[in-house]
């Protein structure tokens, strides 16, 4: 168990970038759900408004450590790729 003080601060600060992080990424997934399911009805328009939301979510994630930055990369090209498949 933790004895020093600067330990149980590290503690206590590992736990509030955990909670934070979480809940970074599940917010993210969220925004990906939509863009999905706007997908999997087939309104172009819709997920196409639900991926320009989703998008800075997740460059944001890049930018504060929570996701890669090919991961996101790479997710954002297959979404795109699907709603343009989409038919009008």
């Amino acid at each position: 168990m933790a004895t020093t003080a600067s330990v149980k601060k590290r503690i206590r600060q590992a736990a509030k970038k955990s909670a934070r992080n979480s809940a970074r990424v599940n917010r993210i997934r969220t925004f990906v759900r939509k863009v999905e399911e706007a997908i999997l009805n087939g309104n172009k328009g819709d997920a196409s408004e639900a991926l320009k939301l989703a998008m800075p979510e997740m460059h944001r994630g890049v930018s504060k450590g929570v996701l890669r930055k090919n991961t996101v990369a790479r997710k954002l090209s297959r979404l795109n790729k699907r709603i343009r498949n989409l038919k009008i």
